[in-house]
């Protein structure tokens, strides 16, 4: 059975995640949101106003009302500079799957700031959730984001033909990946990635 915390703060080496406020509309839109270099491995399109960020924003900050969203903003830890955002959905409670995304602004790509979070909500949903399965997905065209997949312990599992359409009208084939919470554990023989975890 899944166990649900809603979105707590996880501090990790280099990274702070943690609910987004509304103060964060306009760097999520400067930041990522709004460019169509990030919106090309997203479904959804680059944001054309920071009256859509906000909308969406507020869509979020009203969904934190539910202890079973799971929604972080990825902010640095020196700074508080906000990069990118990741999250925890589609919670199956027959089966303890679920599915994790994330987004990151172009100028922090490369940079190990895209695994680190991924390492970090993967343990979370592990130890904490006591989730079975994590899985996520890739457009083939965007490798690099298999790469940070596979550094967080997932393994590709297949690709699947059309799997989205994304704001271009474009069909994108996406690499499909997953981890066990049995593999997490017997391959990370007890490494953590959190550093500090408010619940």
């Amino acid at each position: 059975m899944i166990i649900y915390y809603g979105t707590p703060s996880i501090e990790t080496e280099r990274l702070l995640l943690q609910k987004f406020t509304l103060t964060d509309t306009q760097a999520a839109f400067d930041n990522w949101l709004s460019d169509e270099r990030v919106s090309d491995n997203r479904v959804s399109a680059a944001h054309q106003s920071v009256s859509e960020t906000k909308e969406r924003m507020n869509r979020i900050l009203s969904d934190y009302e539910s202890e079973e969203f799971c929604y972080w903003a990825i902010k640095l830890n020196e700074s508080g500079e906000l990069i990118g955002e990741i999250d925890l959905y589609d919670m199956e409670e027959a089966t303890g799957n679920c599915e994790v995304s994330y987004s990151l602004g172009y100028r922090w790509w490369n940079k190990g700031y895209g695994t680190e979070a991924l390492r970090a909500v993967v343990e979370f949903g592990f130890t904490k959730m006591k989730l079975h399965k994590i899985s996520a997905a890739h457009n083939t065209d965007n490798p690099a984001s298999g790469r940070v997949m596979n550094k967080a312990g997932m393994m590709q599992e297949g690709t699947i033909r059309d799997m989205i359409r994304n704001s271009k009208n474009q069909y994108k084939d996406c690499a499909v990946y997953g981890v066990l919470q049995e593999d997490y554990f017997s391959e990370n023989n007890g490494n953590r990635y959190i550093l500090n975890l408010s619940i």
